[in-house]
């Protein structure tokens, strides 16, 4: 029953990493551009190496976009503020300055004759204009004594000055409200220029009353009484239109074509071996436009069919490479989701780029290095490699089969994983941030070179490069906590960080367990060559090797290499139960490193490191003592698992190992090459070693390494003079002494 529910998870995990497949293709299939799947980067002065190109269609040669907009930014530059001239504004408003003037003579001399407070008096004239008006009605209709002007003749003026700015007209906006010099008049069907400054506008207007009437009133008040009077009843008659202007923009915009010509049904494009020049270049890439806004379903359907295999047999040698090196990816579907997101992320960038309507060169800003660097970090630096070589790849495809681009990011992106390869701390960020600038730069300068760039073009690629290699690293170091939290991964960042014996749990070994700490501390060194010469993970090896009996922590005076006063606590108990005690700082220590939230490659060495070893020594005192058939084994074993991995291996071996090694007495090379082909030999036949991927050849460099360590550690010295002596004095007694 255990067996068919494993096999049914396993299955549905298979399904689960193929849908993760398809549906990251699938995604990525529509992000490519729609039209025919032509070369569509051709470089100017570059060579067209396919056979003739022939026209299917008629279609139009498209101008760059650039040049597009600039031109349709010019037309909308060159059209002028629309006015509407109003003719009917005149009469009206000259008919309303008489009506009122009318009336406010009327008021006047109603109230001059009956001394009557009430009078008629509109809202825009204040008390003290009216009292004016009055005060020069009252003096005989004159404004003082020396000139000769009544009111009626300043009405007069006043309405010679409106029919002199009506026939040139009046703006509603003062010149320093229109954009431009020259601006159109509308009048009924007809519209034509004429520079702004031909008519009035608010501010002339009032300067030419001021001007005019200061010539014949002297009285300050008089005069700013009449002013405003004469002012208020202007009105512009030269209106501006935001709605025409607008319309007049948009016609100046439609005007402007987008195309240079057009290029007729069966007529060759180019030629086989044909010079790429700039108008050879619009035609290609417009034919591929027209291509894909005529196609039918059926043709878009099987493009999207083709764009799709496209992407899958880009990633088939990746997955190949995945599922024949590196088996703990291939079988963990959350490891697939990540690759996964890292080709969606650079796919998107390349997605966003393309909509970009801009003439810079902001291609370079799609991020690839950050996936490069994120992909070694978490798995290795090949798969960083491969990572990068396929969403190169994918993104050269969504380009239009950008083949330049595509080498120039397998390059920058080689280099970014290069860099974080072999990673010790997080400063190594202004290394990558160089590998990755140099990366880019050189690239653009060797195909610049080759496309006749000129300098200009290559520096402003060369900066948005430098505006990638800063950002990447960046952007990659900064998201590695979460890929570790949210995955579940362990990266080398980590390892590093838990090598510390700065951390609580070394600390506490350190403290309590002094003994332990020091075995801990060198079969660290022990695996960590070994790890090397095998091609396993030497970091990893370490850092399990100094986490691997935290157990111990709990009651360290129940082993040996802790016991400092020659004493053994195990010479009063049964086997049974010293046997018991020994196995249970197994658990002890799987239960520490889950409160201290160790990594679960980490927290793996600890069980597995013992494997289901027999604890020997109490196994065959209790056989002794008890006889063996009165004697169950399985009381002196350990819980397992075994070694699943060439880490964990590694560290069985070594633990038994550096043990016995302490044990020889007259420590010779033969004894400690003996002693190690022993335990190599009883756990292989033991089958302890069966469920890790370790060969034979491996054992055989493992040998050699701990042979070379182990010997190294036990080195001779030479004797002080009366060593002897002094190793067989006895301690003196401090008490008598100070007595």
């Amino acid at each position: 029953m255990d067996n068919q529910n494993e096999k049914i998870v396993k299955n549905s995990n298979g399904y689960l990493r193929l849908a993760i497949l398809l549906f990251t293709v699938l995604i990525i299939t529509f992000m490519f551009p729609a039209g025919e799947s032509l070369e569509s980067n051709v470089q100017v002065n570059g060579i067209w190496l396919d056979d003739d190109l022939i026209s299917t269609i008629k279609f139009p040669i498209l101008k760059e976009p650039e040049e597009y907009q600039r031109e349709l930014k010019e037309a909308a530059e060159k059209v002028y503020p629309v006015f509407i001239h109003d003719k009917s504004v005149a009469k009206t408003s000259i008919d309303s300055f008489a009506n009122y003037n009318r009336k406010l003579l009327q008021s006047i001399d109603y109230q001059l004759k009956t001394k009557d407070s009430e009078k008629f008096n509109p809202t825009f004239l204040t008390d003290p204009s009216y009292e004016e008006f009055k005060r020069l009605r009252l003096q005989g209709n004159r404004i003082t004594a020396s000139n000769n002007i009544s009111l009626s003749k300043i009405f007069d003026m006043a309405n010679s000055l409106y029919k002199k700015f009506y026939r040139r007209g009046i703006l509603n906006l003062n010149y320093s409200q229109i954009p431009k010099d020259t601006i159109s008049i509308r009048e009924g069907k007809f519209e034509f220029s004429k520079p702004a400054v031909t008519y009035y506008d608010k501010e002339s207007i009032r300067s030419e009353i001021g001007n005019i009437f200061g010539k014949v009133i002297s009285n300050e008040e008089t005069l700013r009484a009449v002013s405003e009077y004469v002012y208020h009843f202007i009105t512009p008659n030269i209106i501006y239109s935001q709605e025409l202007t607008d319309e007049s923009v948009n016609l100046a915009k439609e005007a402007v074509v987008n195309n240079k010509g057009f290029v007729q049904e069966n007529e060759r494009i180019v030629s086989k071996h044909e010079l790429i020049t700039p108008l050879t270049k619009l035609k290609i890439e417009s034919y591929r436009k027209a291509k894909g806004t005529r196609v039918g379903f059926i043709y878009q359907l099987e493009q999207r069919v083709g764009e799709y295999l496209h992407i899958l047999l880009v990633l088939v040698p990746f997955i190949i490479y995945i599922f024949l090196f590196r088996k703990r990816i291939y079988y963990d579907a959350s490891k697939i989701l990540l690759i996964s997101i890292s080709l969606l992320f650079v796919s998107g960038l390349a997605f966003l780029v393309s909509m970009m309507d801009v003439a810079a060169p902001v291609e370079y800003l799609i991020l690839i290095p950050i996936i490069s660097m994120l992909m070694t970090i978490v798995f290795d630096s090949r798969v960083g490699f491969y990572n990068t070589v396929v969403a190169a790849l994918i993104i050269g495809g969504l380009r239009g089969n950008d083949y330049v681009f595509a080498v120039m990011n397998i390059v920058a992106g080689g280099l970014a994983a290069y860099s974080v390869r072999d990673m010790k701390n997080r400063t190594q960020i202004f290394r990558s941030f160089t590998f990755i600038l140099v990366g880019y730069v050189l690239s653009i300068i060797a195909f610049g070179f080759e496309r006749f760039e000129p300098w200009d073009q290559i520096l402003i690629s060369a900066s948005f490069a430098a505006v990638n290699a800063l950002i990447s690293p960046a952007f990659a170091y900064g998201i590695i906590i979460f890929v570790e939290r949210f995955f579940k991964i362990t990266t080398e960042l980590t390892l590093l960080e838990l090598s510390d014996f700065n951390n609580p749990l070394l600390r506490e070994l350190a403290k309590k367990a002094p003994g332990t700490f020091t075995h801990s501390m060198t079969i660290g060194s022990l695996v960590e060559t070994a790890a090397e010469e095998i091609g396993a993970n030497p970091i990893l090896a370490r850092v399990g090797a100094y986490y691997h009996d935290i157990g111990k922590t709990l009651n360290p005076e129940e082993f040996v290499e802790n016991q400092m006063n020659d004493v053994n606590i195990h010479e009063e108990m049964e086997p049974k139960t010293s046997a018991k005690h020994i196995i249970e700082h197994v658990a002890r220590g799987i239960e520490l490193a889950k409160e201290a939230k160790l990594p679960q490659e980490i927290i793996d060495f600890i069980p597995e490191h013992h494997g289901t070893m027999l604890v020997q020594y109490f196994y065959e005192k209790a056989v002794k003592k008890y006889g063996k058939e009165n004697v169950d084994e399985k009381d002196f074993r350990y819980k397992g698992p075994k070694p699943h991995s060439k880490e964990t291996a590694l560290l069985m071996l070594a633990d038994a190992c550096e043990s016995a090694s302490r044990s020889i007495e007259e420590f010779e090379q033969q004894k400690v090459e003996n002693m190690i082909n022993h335990i190599f030999k009883t756990r292989i036949e033991d089958g302890q070693l069966d469920e890790s991927p370790i060969t034979l050849r491996d054992l055989n460099k493992i040998r050699g390494a701990f042979l070379t360590i182990i010997v190294g550690q036990h080195h001779k010295r030479i004797r002080y003079p009366n060593q002897d002596q002094i190793e067989r004095e006895e301690p003196e007694d401090s008490g008598e002494k100070s007595g």
